[in-house]
């Protein structure tokens, strides 16, 4: 019985090369982001001509933080899955210090609010006036408004009462 040859290690000592590796592709964190849309939404969209960028920096989701070549590449991009998690994602308010310091004990719990995020206007309707609304989204605190939650929640006192 032979022995299972040992694969060759091609680059020892590489880490330098795999840093590099790494954070080539890394995007603008959530908070980040979160930070862009509250305050200069309206500015990265209307960016001045990049030469070095995609696209000459005119083509710029502010969600995702990426630059397109035109605008049909944008407005693909809108429909993808991508695009539609990093919404989910800004969904939720951002991770804080204020949070931290609470996670530690330094205060009581708060839940993270929920904001309904739209994707950003076109080129067209930005120039005509239109606006990345970020809004707070009311929470429900009285659970009979909608007839499906009380269902459940009659449903739920029957299987206790038995």
């Amino acid at each position: 019985m032979g022995m299972v040859t040992k694969r060759k290690k091609m680059h020892y000592g590489d880490t330098h090369l795999q840093r590099r590796w790494r954070v080539r592709n890394r995007r603008r964190d959530l908070d980040q982001i979160d930070d862009d849309l509250q305050t200069r939404s309206g500015e990265l969209i209307n960016q001045n001509v990049d030469l070095d960028k995609p696209g000459f920096a005119q083509f710029y989701c502010v969600h995702c933080a990426k630059y397109f070549i035109d605008d049909t590449a944008m407005q693909a991009h809108f429909r993808t899955k991508v695009h539609k998690r990093r919404l989910k994602a800004l969904e939720i308010e951002p991770y804080s210090i204020e949070e931290a310091e609470r996670a530690a004990g330094r205060g009581s719990f708060v839940k993270p609010k929920k904001r309904a995020m739209e994707t950003q206007p076109s080129k067209e309707d930005v120039v005509a006036g239109k606006r990345i609304r970020v809004e707070v989204v009311p929470e429900d605190t009285d659970a009979t408004d909608s007839p499906l939650t009380s269902k459940t929640k009659r449903k739920k006192m029957e299987k206790m009462e038995t």
